[in-house]
């Protein structure tokens, strides 16, 4: 059951990313990127089997900001991207504070949700600083690396460049995470093993992201071609002395 939840979040995570690009451009992928890290953030702490292999939760989530910033590469700029990645990283931040802060409040007598609050938030610190430091570095090097890529091919093959900057960037980021956030807490082996299948899924999710990439190319085509439709109507409608 649990490789079929993952298959639907990586549907809807990516259709998600899409859909928000789609609707809201910059300011929505922008938006998903910071929701994503924090949830990400968050789903981390919880370990499940896969199979024969364990896994950490966060892994789609954490793989979608890489789509975010190469759509946000490829439609928008480089830039766009490297703000992506600087927006995010405050957000996730202010998650940190805030997640602290939570923690001083006494509970009265009514709380039910304290506890469990507590032993989320009670390894949140290191692997947040950990999962942050590694986000901030790893897709920060996805955006140089998509854009090195797209210039020396002159902008062909997205496909490739999308796939190699996706890969090595969340392959390195999965071994210096794992080291970072686990090793004290679990043994090391099971932190390499986390690493290993981390990155084998990673893969398998970045060959995922492509068509989602071509996707939103093929909406960004289309609706430029009905935008240069629409100002050819008005122009040929004000020659005409027709009001727009």
């Amino acid at each position: 059951m649990n490789l079929l939840y993952g298959i639907i979040e990586l549907i809807i995570c990516f259709s998600g990313v899409v859909l928000m690009d789609r609707l809201f451009g910059k300011a929505g992928l922008y938006t998903w990127m910071a929701i994503a890290v924090i949830f990400a953030n968050i789903q981390v702490s919880k370990q499940i089997d896969l199979g024969m292999l364990s896994v950490s939760l966060g892994n789609v989530f954490f793989a979608s900001t890489y789509l975010a910033t190469d759509i946000l590469n490829e439609k928008y700029g480089a830039e766009s991207g490297r703000t992506a990645v600087k927006l995010s990283a405050a957000a996730l931040v202010l998650y940190i504070f805030f997640a602290q802060i939570t923690q001083l409040f006494v509970p009265n007598t009514y709380d039910t949700v304290d506890e469990s609050m507590r032993n989320v938030f009670a390894m949140s610190v290191r692997i947040t600083a950990a999962s942050g430091l590694m986000f901030i570095l790893s897709n920060w090097g996805d955006v140089l690396l998509y854009q090195h890529i797209k210039e020396k091919t002159g902008g062909k093959y997205m496909w490739f460049r999308n796939n190699v900057s996706t890969i090595v960037c969340n392959c390195l980021e999965n071994f210096a995470f794992a080291i970072l956030a686990f090793v004290g807490t679990f043994p090391l082996s099971y932190c390499i093993q986390i690493a290993l299948t981390g990155s084998v899924i990673e893969i398998t999710i970045a060959a995922c992201d492509t068509p989602f990439l071509y996707f939103s190319k093929y909406f960004y085509k289309r609706s430029g071609i009905l935008l240069d439709h629409i100002n050819k109507d008005c122009a040929d409608n004000k020659s005409k002395g027709i009001p727009a």
